[in-house]
Order: structure tokens, then C-alpha cells, then sequence
């Protein structure tokens, strides 16, 4: 049992001081789901890892933490969070009163910016909710791998799956979400 799950339940046998230990031993590790979410995304992105894990970490219910039944449900709900958190900031990029998905220019030198990753971001985000409602269980190891930047051997621990298991789900997974997104 890990030293989150530990805490995680004196947190639900109502021990104050677990709540105050819990963002200490959490943070290094939402932080580094952070910052490989992150450095997937378009050069342009103005969010950075640490604002990431902060914003995740009020949505998750910061000080006041709903009960977690182990390390996985905790950093399932992790994933998810910095998920949405990405998704609405790029279906807000993309609202007509913010250009509406227009190409930026760099005024000094009048360079095309990077590609925009939103469009893929949103696109992956639609067919995941479809292939959630199928595979509700695979869909949770692409919100792992895709959104947390977890590798194969921290998704299935976190899961309670192989490793094996995790990269058959990886590879079904991607597949499905490749032809769901790829215009036919």
C-alpha cells in the first residue's frame, strides 16, 4: 500500500493531519503529469505545468478533499481534471470573441505560428466521451496516457491492470480513436 493510500484513508477515518500531507506528497507527482501533458501541447500554449496541477488541484476540491478509495481513484480523477481544465481552454481559444480558431501572426516578423494543437485536442476529447460510453475502462488508460502523460507502466499500476493488458488497451485504444476521428 502506498504512502497516498495510507494517507488517503486516515483522510476518511476523519485524521486532520492526513489532509495537510496529502498536496505535499501528491504535488511532485501531478506536477510531472503536468509537465508531460504539457510538453505535448503547441509552442504558443500560455499555461504552464504548475498553473496546470494548481487549477487540477482546485477543481479536485483542494483543502476540503471528497473521499478517495486509493491511489488510482485519486489520480484517475487527477487526470481527468487536468483534462477538462485543457479542453475548455482550447474550446475557449477557439470561440469566435477569441478569434474563432484564426491563424496568428507574429506581428514583428509576420511569421505563421505554429500549427494549433486545439483542433486535434477537441477532435481526440469528442471521440474519447464516445469511446468512454463503450469502453469505459480503456477510455480511462487514454485520459491516463493521452491527458496525464502517464507511461504504460504507471497507467496499469494505477488502474490495477498489467502492463501487458495496458499496451493491448493502449494499441486497441488509439486504433478505435484513429478511425473515429479520421474523416472517411
Amino acid at each position: 500500500m502506498s504512502d497516498i493510500t495510507r494517507i488517503l484513508q486516515d483522510m476518511e477515518r476523519g485524521n486532520p493531519q492526513a489532509a495537510e500531507k496529502l498536496p505535499a506528497l501528491v504535488y511532485d507527482e501531478l506536477r510531472a503529469m503536468a509537465a508531460q501533458k504539457m510538453s505535448r501541447e503547441a509552442s504558443n500554449h500560455t499555461l504552464q505545468p504548475t498553473a496546470l496541477v494548481h487549477e487540477a488541484w482546485l477543481r479536485l476540491g483542494a483543502d476540503q478533499q471528497p473521499t478517495w478509495q486509493n491511489r488510482a481513484h485519486f489520480f484517475g480523477a487527477a487526470a481527468e481534471a487536468m483534462r477538462r481544465i485543457l479542453i475548455s481552454r482550447a474550446r475557449r481559444r477557439h470561440a469566435l470573441r477569441h478569434g474563432g480558431g484564426q491563424e496568428c501572426l507574429n506581428v514583428d516578423d509576420f511569421d505563421i505560428a505554429s500549427p494549433d494543437e486545439d483542433d486535434r485536442l477537441l477532435a481526440v476529447n469528442d471521440a474519447l466521451d464516445k469511446f468512454a460510453a463503450q469502453e469505459p475502462q480503456k477510455a480511462e488508460l487514454v485520459k491516463l496516457r493521452y491527458f496525464a502523460g502517464m507511461t504504460h507502466e504507471e497507467a496499469a499500476q494505477t488502474l490495477g491492470i498489467s502492463e501487458p493488458t495496458a499496451k493491448r488497451w493502449w494499441i486497441f485504444s488509439r486504433a478505435w480513436l484513429f478511425n473515429e476521428i479520421t474523416p472517411q
